[in-house]
């Protein structure tokens, strides 16, 4: 790709880009969000048509017609934010669009064939092919989109954080895939926030800032920081913060909490003051913990107690009226409302102050709205930007800036830095270390170890729907979380 150039309106996306790539290199594509890795990626599969500049495959000119003209030309692009058919099988999604027929009629035998072949490659041949996707796990879905694109046995293969929801097995087995496409002769485009993923499984990178190419070369020959300098523009001494902060009183106490089939029993203390880190495999029941504590979901069993008041169960209405607030995992579907605007988004929860006689003022709740957009540096065109067209790492600044315009003093947040650059995981650190400073409390729910062992107080692992162990952040390792999250007892071996 030479020249790449991409405008959507007054906005300049690309100005300029270029990446070359080799047969059967992984290469990485590493920027903040918003820098056009993901344009990029959308010019290369035929989602979007570049202003100028041109592309070449295996030394032929290329210009996709549209996804499917780039799809039958040997590219394949998993996206970072899902793209499955909720109400379709596992087995539907996969082969949707290019079914294998015989005589005008789908040949469900090889379809059937084809989607086990894949999820093999995988590691995950058990999964259930005729289960509708909206039954899945989110950590599933991501490995159907995987598979998905595995089917067609691609020349390039773009990968946009393709781990952002797996576990570190399903990460290595996910690796493992990525060097038997290379060694085919499968080039593959990796776009990833997490540097150490790059540094494992990428040979050369480019780094892309504000629509241009800033840095490439060999990822063995670069330092992690200088990677980094490139991605900000500027040095990044301290990503995980580390300030002095006094523990308070208890905001939110757990005492053996049940739901539906999770949480199975869940006791916890999260005091003002505190960040209470959560780890544990996929399915552990750390999301379904959160969301029952929330009202979100049915409590079976247990007590929930916010700031003293004990209740066995309670409405999503009842925990924001008590001063708590929940970011979901799921932003896409539950965190936001992609059509509405940046200011709906943020002030939808809390509308004091925006208006009065039961009216709201547009004028205040945009000028509220811009507050939180300057303080989170959300890169947008202002208050009345719809949220669906921002990057995914400004809508999770946007889903976090509703819960801080709510005033909440109980954080629930889930996943907070999934799909999010280095920048803005060190800004999300930030805050979350101001809130706690602030005397509020912070539940940190994280698949991501390095970032429980640098931002928590306090980690607590969960296993199989059961909470088993808590301790001071010091004294965990990231083999001890991991064994605590398997079942393992201490100094018991594999």
């Amino acid at each position: 790709m030479r020249d790449v150039t991409k405008r959507f309106g007054a906005s300049h996306a690309l100005r300029g880009v270029s990446l070359t790539v080799q047969p059967g290199e992984v290469h990485a594509l590493i920027g903040e969000n918003g820098a056009g890795k993901s344009t990029l990626m959308k010019i290369l599969s035929g989602v979007h048509a570049a202003d100028s500049g041109y592309m070449r495959i295996e030394g032929a000119s290329f210009e996709p017609l549209n996804p499917l003209h780039a799809r039958r030309s040997g590219i394949a692009m998993i996206y970072q934010e899902l793209n499955l058919a909720a109400d379709l099988s596992v087995e539907e999604n996969m082969l949707l669009g290019r079914e294998p027929s015989r005589w005008g009629w789908i040949d469900r035998r090889a379809r059937r064939h084809a989607a086990r072949q894949a999820l093999a490659q995988l590691q995950h041949e058990n999964l259930p092919l005729d289960a509708p996707v909206s039954r899945l796990t989110i950590a599933q879905q991501q490995i159907v989109e995987i598979a998905r694109a595995l089917v067609d046995r691609p020349k390039v293969l773009i990968m946009d954080e393709p781990t952002s929801s797996l576990t570190r097995i399903d990460t290595e087995n996910l690796f493992r895939v990525i060097v038997n496409l290379s060694r085919q002769g499968v080039s593959v485009v990796y776009i990833s926030h997490f540097l150490e993923e790059c540094r494992e499984i990428c040979q050369r990178y480019t780094v892309l800032r504000d629509g241009l190419t800033v840095d490439e070369g060999d990822m063995g020959a670069v330092s992690l920081s200088r990677i980094i300098h490139h991605m900000v523009g500027r040095e990044m001494e301290d990503i995980y913060p580390r300030r002095p902060r006094r523990r308070g009183e208890v905001l939110l106490s757990v005492r053996r909490l049940r739901g539906v089939s999770k949480p199975r029993d869940v006791s916890l203390d999260l005091h003002s003051g505190e960040i209470l880190g959560i780890a544990g495999l996929v399915g552990a029941g750390r999301t379904e913990t959160a969301r029952v504590c929330f009202g979100l979901d049915a409590q079976q069993g247990g007590v929930v107690e916010v700031g003293g008041v004990a209740a066995r169960r309670a409405s999503a209405s009842a925990r924001l009226a008590q001063g708590m607030g929940l970011l979901s995992e799921d932003r896409k579907e539950e965190g936001l409302m992609l059509n509405r605007s940046l200011a709906d988004n943020l002030t939808l929860t809390r509308f004091r102050g925006l208006g009065r006689a039961g009216w709201i003022l547009p004028g205040r709740q945009r000028a509220a709205a811009a507050r939180w957009l300057k303080r989170l540096d959300v890169r947008c065109t202002g208050p009345d930007q719809p949220c669906g067209s921002l990057s995914g790492g400004n809508q999770q600044k946007v889903a976090i800036g509703r819960l801080l315009h709510h005033e909440a003093r109980i954080f629930l947040l889930d996943e907070p830095t999934r799909g999010i650059d280095v920048g803005s995981k060190a800004q999300i650190y930030h805050l979350m270390c101001d809130l706690a400073e602030q005397g509020k409390a912070v539940l940190f729910i994280s698949s991501y170890l390095p970032e429980l062992l640098g931002v928590c107080d306090t980690i607590a692992v969960m296993s199989r729907g059961r909470l088993v162990e808590t301790r001071p952040a010091r004294d965990w390792t990231e083999h001890d979380i991991i064994r605590a999250a398997i079942g393992q007892s201490e100094g018991e071996t594999t």
